[in-house]
């Protein structure tokens, strides 16, 4: 066994290893979240990039706001910054160590980290902080200024607490010093994330001084992007899958597929790796790509979530096996989702789908139901509802869409088929199950949550919808409403 190390990788046989010299690497980006999925994603790009010879001034360097961010630091700190990334197949496994970050600046030291962004080197901040760290109002999708850690920095921005606020103290101190802003580039499955993260850079200034949120508009940049790779959360379970397939020891290795996509606005004025090199695609436009990943491949996910957790499937390729959750999916997508996605250059949506299909299949990847069923209050809102939405407003059929919103109200409650308690997975889970409890007698109730629905609340054809899959739901079960649903009969 070989315990990952920078003094260790030369004994490491059984997987690819760095093959530039990580000493001559230098920060080119700080990138708040590292998290599993920048590690199999952004991290992993840089990692081909380097590998290339080119563009070592692009190096990483971490950065979190969360209590939790401090143990990852440390697990990595102790690993040299390394990462173990098993990619992973039916009938493949294969490991990697990727390099490409140097430091990891210590969450909650708000000197330390406003004083690497100042830095001439810095001239890209990335983040991957989750669907829900953009302090966005679920039912408007718009920046939400009220927000208590939101109010806080903008009285306290020397010292801010958020990754917001820390970025905007950065972007202040280089424009005090006249040094060229950084571009902030979100990574994260939201639509339009570079806009949402101007709204909420910007929203901040705008609390303290409107001048400074203009300033903000009209100097710093902030691409859209898409990214997509399938990256479930680690357990003991990848940890000793990699000890005994590999003979390495990673305090936190992850595990994906072998599968990413990542296309990007061209908008850095500040400069940026050349990842076109890797296999990043930049192009004008994200929003048509973009579009299709969260409606179909996110939607997708949403989509066999909750019935699965309501049949007690623990991984998501056991979903893909059951019959009626895998029936569900493509009547869902091919009736109600792929026919108002716009077309996307060089794409066939069809095919997309089937790979989506094939990529939720994967054996191997371990991904799990209760990982997609998580945080659905933020989820639903970019996911599922705006089809709804739209189908609805179009006076189109929303049943399936309406359903897969039954499904989650009835996991929501907090009790699955067999009677097993469904543990909190969301974090407005008590109020969440509150409305379940009530939805069970009363439908309408569960749409009551105008701030998660809201215009879709008011409509008619939805409502009708979503009351009668309930109501099925409740009266004869997951599975015997699935196959109604796939019947034609709802």
């Amino acid at each position: 066994m070989t315990k990952l190390s920078a003094a260790t990788l030369s004994s490491i046989t059984t997987a690819a290893t760095p093959t530039y010299n990580r000493d001559a690497l230098t920060a080119g980006i700080v990138h708040f979240g590292v998290g599993n999925f920048h590690r199999a994603h952004q991290a992993v790009y840089l990692d081909d990039l380097f590998a290339t010879g080119s563009d070592h001034d692009w190096a990483l360097i971490g950065a979190g706001v969360r209590e939790a961010d401090e143990a990852m630091r440390q697990k990595l700190k102790s690993q040299d910054w390394l990462t173990t990334v098993v990619e992973q197949e039916a009938d493949t496994s294969a490991a990697r160590i990727t390099g490409p970050m140097i430091d990891y600046l210590r969450p909650g030291d708000s000197d330390a980290v406003i004083e690497r962004l100042t830095d001439h080197a810095i001239r890209i901040v990335s983040l991957t902080i989750t669907e829900g760290g953009y302090y966005i109002d679920p039912a408007s999708q718009k920046f939400d200024p009220t927000h208590h850690d939101i109010a806080y920095d903008a009285a306290n921005i020397t010292s801010p607490k958020t990754a917001f606020g820390l970025i905007l103290a950065g972007l202040i101190r280089r424009r005090d010093l006249g040094i060229l802003p950084f571009t902030v580039m979100s990574c994260d499955n939201i639509p339009g994330n570079g806009h949402v993260t101007e709204n909420a850079v910007a929203g901040l200034a705008a609390l303290i001084d409107p001048a400074l949120a203009q300033w903000v508009k009209a100097n710093v940049a902030f691409p859209n992007g898409m990214v997509d790779r399938i990256t479930p959360a680690t357990s003991d379970r990848e940890k000793t899958l990699l000890a005994d397939n590999f003979g390495i020891e990673d305090n936190w290795p992850v595990f994906c597929e072998s599968f990413k996509q990542w296309v990007l606005e061209d908008n850095f004025p500040a400069g940026r790796p050349a990842l076109e090199k890797v296999g990043v695609q930049f192009v004008k436009d994200v929003a048509p790509y973009e579009h299709m990943k969260i409606r179909i491949l996110n939607g997708g996910h949403a989509t066999i979530a909750y019935p699965a957790g309501l049949l007690d499937i623990h991984f998501v390729h056991e979903a893909m096996e059951h019959p009626l959750v895998a029936a569900f999916l493509a009547k869902v997508e091919r009736d109600e989702i792929i026919p108002i996605v716009p077309p996307v250059p060089d794409t066939n949506l069809d095919d997309y789908f089937a790979l989506c299909q094939r990529r939720f299949a994967n054996p191997k990847i371990g991904d799990t139901i209760r990982r997609l069923a998580l945080d659905g209050s933020n989820r639903q809102p970019k996911f599922i509802i705006p089809s709804a939405l739209e189908r609805s407003q179009r006076q189109q059929s929303v049943n399936g869409l309406a359903l897969v919103s039954a499904l989650w109200c009835r996991y929501c409650y907090g009790i699955s088929e067999s009677g097993a308690v469904i543990e909190p997975n969301d974090p407005s889970w008590d109020r969440l199950t509150a409305q379940a409890q009530k939805a069970k007698i009363n439908p309408q109730a569960w749409l009551e949550m105008t701030d998660i629905y809201g215009e879709l609340a008011t409509h008619q054809r939805f409502i009708a919808a979503f009351t009668k899959a309930l109501e099925t739901l409740w009266n004869i079960g997951t599975k015997a409403t699935l196959e109604r649903y796939i019947e034609g009969q709802i």
